[in-house]
């Protein structure tokens, strides 16, 4: 019987710092650090990830292989992410990643970081992996995309953001409404106690299958500023159904174009992936619908995570898609290039 790949993973492309030890497609270890210091600033300082990865890698990396019982000579090859993201903490993992395979000997893989989303499904935790072809929609602070997936090495974008992310509207939005940050969790816990119905907001057209948020944004911030010069406590006093309603006018704007692909495409196998997979309005957006096969990965897989980055890693390594050492990562790399 052919062994296993054992495979560290290092994702560095924001604000956490993870490594993750995989065997074939089973995640040993995900070990991940997040940063607390941007809580002040209300968003992601790149100076100060940049520095805080310096900081976490090598902690986060030896705990990784040591949670997973091995040695680093049993590791048979060295992952990173390559891009996309903020390139100051792109580089702290890629440099580590092609120091640790020089020293090793063992061979460098690259990825991309939203690839790797997408295959988060593919990590061997219990719950069924799509069938090919599957749409997904892949939704994060950064990225908005419906990307149709033929193979693990095959993506095509067919649908995207010409503006925001959606992750990047609940932020923002979270932040015009004075809640803390990162406000889209927060947002997302108060939502499920209000009514959706309640403010309705615009629900911008960009054409084709692709999205739209800056507009949302807008209506929401003048809407706001409008009803706050007639009662200065209008936030507070309406917070749980403003959440409510922001988050069910994202869920829609999403889900519209989401279904639209599924017809236009003939797909019935629908998964989501990123961070914003993790938002409870839109897992129940995407499970209520009654003529798809939905995917949904677990909690621990759909934010930012080394485990994600080591089943892409896999696939690549079976294929022996390697990289070596000129490999530089790169602040924007569009998926299936």
């Amino acid at each position: 019987m052919k062994k296993e790949p054992i495979i560290l993973a290092i994702e560095s492309s924001c604000d956490d710092t993870g490594a993750a030890i995989m065997r074939g497609k089973k995640a040993l270890s995900n070990v991940i650090a997040s940063q607390k210091v941007h809580e002040k600033y209300g968003g992601v300082v790149p100076e100060l990830a940049s520095r805080s990865h310096q900081q976490n890698i090598i902690p986060v990396v030896h705990q990784a292989i040591t949670e997973a019982g091995i040695t680093k000579e049993d590791i048979d090859a060295v992952a990173f992410t390559k891009g996309p993201g903020l390139l100051g903490s792109l580089l702290v993992g890629a440099s580590f990643a092609k120091s640790f395979s020089m020293a090793l000997n063992k061979p460098l893989i690259e990825i991309n970081h939203m690839e790797a989303h997408i295959l988060a499904h593919f990590i061997e935790d219990g719950s069924p992996s799509p069938d090919f072809p599957f749409l997904c929609l892949t939704v994060s602070g950064g990225h908005t995309q419906i990307v149709k997936v033929s193979a693990p090495n095959d993506f095509k974008i067919i649908g995207e953001t010409i503006d925001d992310a959606a992750g990047e509207a609940f932020d923002k939005i979270s932040k015009i409404m004075g809640l803390p940050y990162p406000g889209g969790p927060i947002l997302d816990k108060l939502a499920r106690q209000g009514n959706g119905n309640k403010f309705p907001f615009a629900h911008p057209k960009a054409g084709g299958l692709n999205f739209s948020f800056s507009g949302l944004k807008t209506s929401v911030l003048y809407f706001l500023r409008k009803e706050v010069e007639k009662n200065p406590n209008f936030i507070e006093e309406n917070k749980i159904d403003l959440a409510a309603s922001v988050q069910q006018t994202i869920v829609e704007i999403l889900m519209g174009q989401l279904k639209k692909a599924a017809q236009q495409e003939n797909i019935s196998h629908i998964a989501i992936a990123g961070g914003v997979s993790a938002n409870s309005g839109l897992r129940d957006a995407i499970t209520s619908q009654k003529n798809w096969q939905t995917y949904i990965p677990a909690f621990q897989f759909c934010t930012d995570n080394a485990a994600m980055i080591g089943i892409a890693a896999y696939y690549k390594f079976i294929n022996n898609d390697f990289g070596d050492l000129s490999s530089k990562a790169t602040a924007r790399w569009e998926i299936g290039k």
